[in-house]
């Protein structure tokens, strides 16, 4: 943690220089505050969810509905976060100019980008924070009382190998959630 105007604040997890509206694919895990277990709970390596955790994943769905740079790939719903994959794809006329690279099959961009600025529409940042909100609002709206932790992780994925690892990763997770270490259980073990 760094000092900012006498207030120490957590650095960013985002890949410094990254233009997170660029072509690409995009690994999330967002969580809920604290942990907490609302979306549902895991029955013999299934998930069932609850009417937050129905809100969560139709939520989700309808992510491209907002974005229409968006694309899902696999997701899952677990009892305090989700695990998905988001693709961003722009039009190539739309990328600011910049050449598309070509990493393993799979398109990446790169630009520099002030640190500080407010999220770019379109990015990543801009379709999670608005996902976040339509959750939020519903569950205001219902009288639940629910809250998300305040940031989100993130990662590029780069190659095939690793978006196949990763996809593999989403599905096996709520055959895993006895071992998981969001599972709130565990840290009583």
């Amino acid at each position: 943690m760094t000092l900012y105007k006498d207030r120490y604040r957590i650095e960013t997890t985002r890949l410094k220089g990254w233009d997170y509206s660029a072509n690409g694919y995009y690994f999330v895990t967002i969580c809920t505050r604290n942990r907490e277990c609302l979306f549902g709970d895991v029955v013999d390596g299934e998930m069932r969810l609850s009417a937050i955790g129905e809100v969560v994943q139709n939520s989700w769905q309808g992510i491209p509905e907002h974005f229409p740079n968006a694309r899902l790939d696999e997701f899952v719903i677990m009892p305090n976060h989700i695990h998905g994959i988001i693709i961003i794809i722009n039009p190539v006329e739309t990328c600011h100019g910049m050449s598309l690279q070509r990493h393993h099959g799979m398109s990446l961009q790169k630009q520099q980008s002030n640190q500080f600025s407010k999220p770019k529409s379109g990015s990543l940042s801009m379709m999670i924070n608005h996902y976040k909100s339509a959750v939020s609002r519903w569950c205001r709206k219902n009288d639940r009382d629910f809250a998300w932790q305040p940031r989100f992780y993130d990662h590029i994925i780069r190659n095939e190998k690793s978006r196949d690892e990763i996809q593999e990763y989403i599905v096996n997770n709520p055959m895993k959630w006895k071992l998981d270490k969001d599972n709130l259980a565990n840290l009583y073990m």
